[in-house]
């Protein structure tokens, strides 16, 4: 038998948001998915794995994605399925097999949770990721690319960040692209690559464009560029998405060298970019996926989406050094009970506030006034409810308002009436 001491940690690259980051990360999800909320977008929830063939069909064999970070394992019935590494594919699948696509369109569909991918773990990218994402199925439409843009900017804006940029392009379609990929594949097989970086133009020769290293990068300053290659229809569909942006008031950067880490991406494609996360400097980007939908079995339709990270935006607004409004308070009044009768009431009292929506806490296990009131400045309340043997006598609280640092007494069964009025 062992007699080695285990050691209960997190794995590798997986975070935690204990108290009081929790706070700040549930603020920044909800933030992101009221604004989508507040364009129509209905909430979905997804499994967590999938069978692998949807994400290798509806990924891409060739990305990094599916080639080298998926959690894939065999389950008990010896099926081979894979944690989600990104929610388009799963939201494709749902809306075929339910039938949204034969609804009313477009199907407009917001959804959170975690995602997976095994990366080198660093800042910003983790093997558990958070994202919030939206989908928008069934309309090829500029109007719902910029909307979908919107939601983010909006959004990010909310939260109070202002040193990001938007930086977007067209990645054409199925129409120009393939003469596009060729052009690029005869100015990179001229090039002087290693044997890795010639076999990935040969799959994917955008990919290149975005390889990081500098003996590629300074052979590349002439390769053809896909906006230059557009067509009539992919040109004037690019045009009325950077107008509607104009319009809107939305500042962005037209980035022609952008790449997504996903095949599926067609002609409007974009990045929210923040220059204080370092070499992880996504926060959040998203595209036009023209022929995903039929690629998994569905109608021609075409879609649009974004992912946003949750953890991106929390170390961007660290970057930036905001603190969101009230993630600092845990609940509007905390109890503090002097006695043991007191003790004893105290909870009672607390149950009537959380029936009237009012969000309470109080010290246990019998603490003295100060150390009661530390907790109650802990907490973030905005008042200490303070009952002992005298207002019990004379069936008042003490009610202290802990910015102010004043006290009122308040008969005990007006206090949620009066509590109401101050807090709402």
């Amino acid at each position: 038998m062992s007699t080695s001491k285990f050691k209960a940690a997190a794995p590798k690259g997986v975070p935690d948001y204990v108290p009081p980051q929790s706070a700040t990360f549930a603020k920044v999800r909800d933030t992101l998915v009221h604004h989508a909320r507040l364009a129509g977008f209905e909430h979905i929830e997804l499994p967590i794995f999938e069978d692998t063939q949807l994400f290798a069909r509806g990924v891409g064999e060739s990305t990094d994605v599916v080639s080298k970070e998926m959690y894939t394992f065999a389950d008990r019935g010896d099926r081979s399925v894979t944690l989600r590494p990104e929610g388009t594919a799963g939201v494709v699948r749902a809306v075929i097999q339910h039938g949204l696509d034969r609804g009313p369109l477009p199907a407009k569909l917001v959804y959170n949770g975690p995602f997976f991918r095994y990366e080198r773990p660093q800042a910003g990218r983790y093997r558990q990721l958070q994202q919030v994402g939206v989908e928008a199925i069934g309309a090829d439409d500029p109007a719902l690319d910029a909307e979908v843009i919107a939601i983010a900017d909006r959004a990010y804006k909310a939260l109070g960040l202002r040193g990001y940029r938007l930086e977007i392009t067209s990645l054409g379609d199925h129409n120009c692209r393939p003469q596009y990929r060729q052009k690029l594949q005869d100015f990179l097989f001229q090039l002087d690559l290693d044997e890795e970086t010639r076999k990935r133009a040969e799959i994917n020769p955008l990919r290149v464009l975005d390889d990081k290293r500098e003996t590629v990068q300074s052979q590349l300053a002439d390769a053809p560029l896909m906006l230059d290659h557009l067509n009539d229809e992919c040109r004037a569909h690019f045009d009325a998405v950077t107008n509607y942006l104009d319009e809107m008031g939305i500042e962005y950067t037209i980035n022609p060298r952008m790449v997504r880490g996903l095949d599926y991406y067609t002609k409007t494609c974009f990045e929210f970019v923040h220059d204080g996360l370092g070499a992880q400097s996504g926060i959040g980007g998203g595209g036009r996926y023209d022929g995903l939908m039929a690629q998994l079995g569905g109608q021609e339709l075409s879609g649009i989406g974004f992912g946003l990270g949750v953890d991106r935006a929390i170390l961007a607004l660290e970057a930036e050094g905001i603190t969101l409004k009230g993630t600092e308070q845990r609940v509007e009044v905390f109890g503090v009970p002097l006695g043991e009768v007191a003790g004893a009431r105290m909870p009672l009292l607390l149950n009537s506030l959380r029936q009237e929506g009012i969000s309470a806490d109080m010290a246990y296990g019998g603490k003295g006034m100060k150390g009661a009131m530390k907790a109650a400045n802990r907490s973030g309340a905005a008042y200490a409810l303070v009952l002992g043997e005298a207002e019990l006598a004379e069936g008042v609280v003490a009610v202290k308002d802990l910015a102010a640092h004043q006290q009122t007494e308040v008969p005990a069964e007006q206090l949620g009436k009066w509590l109401l009025e101050k807090l709402r």
